[in-house]
């Protein structure tokens, strides 16, 4: 029970990749993290590129970095439809700021090129999208797991074991910063 009392975002948007959202909601939660899903709308059905539905707690405007200690990007193609909410982006971009978790995997990074957290620092992603992560400052390594300070970076699902415990390591290692 590693996680007690600590807060998780997981964020989601329509077609998002299952295991990349479901593994690590099970995964805190058996660590004993509260993780609730943020979206565009709460309450709203969002469905995985499979069909799998989750229904998002809170919404982007109800959210505060203040109130969470990390924060989990999935793939699929939910990101590319996350990254177009300015208050996502800026969730993402204050909770890097104030050193919380930033956990985020295959093509989750497209959020964190919008957040513009990647400038300088160590990250992987799925292959397709090295160039954006690249073309946004990150320093690329093909590596099942980077982490770089508070940020946590994985290529696609068969990496999750690795990028679980790397993030459960941060939010129980890491010294949390305030703003």
């Amino acid at each position: 029970m590693q996680l007690i009392g600590k807060n998780i975002a997981i964020l989601l948007d329509t077609a998002y990749q299952e295991m990349e959202v479901w593994y690590p909601f099970y995964r805190f939660q058996e660590a004993g993290a509260k993780c609730v899903f943020v979206a565009a709308e709460a309450g709203k059905v969002y469905l995985s590129k499979v069909g799998y539905p989750a229904v998002a707690h809170l919404s982007y405007d109800a959210v505060s970095a203040d109130d969470f200690d990390g924060v989990v990007v999935p793939g699929g193609y939910a990101p590319d439809h996350i990254r177009r909410h300015a208050k996502a982006n800026q969730f993402v971009k204050d909770m890097d700021v104030q050193g919380k978790l930033v956990a985020s995997i295959c093509h989750g990074p497209w959020v964190l090129c919008s957040a513009d957290v990647l400038r300088g620092r160590r990250a992987t992603c799925f292959f397709a999208i090295k160039d954006d992560v690249v073309n946004a400052g990150a320093l690329y390594e093909d590596a099942e797991v980077v982490v770089d300070r508070n940020l946590v970076t994985s290529r696609k699902p068969e990496d999750l074991p690795a990028f679980c415990r790397a993030s459960i390591n941060v939010l129980v290692e890491s010294p949390v910063l305030t703003a």
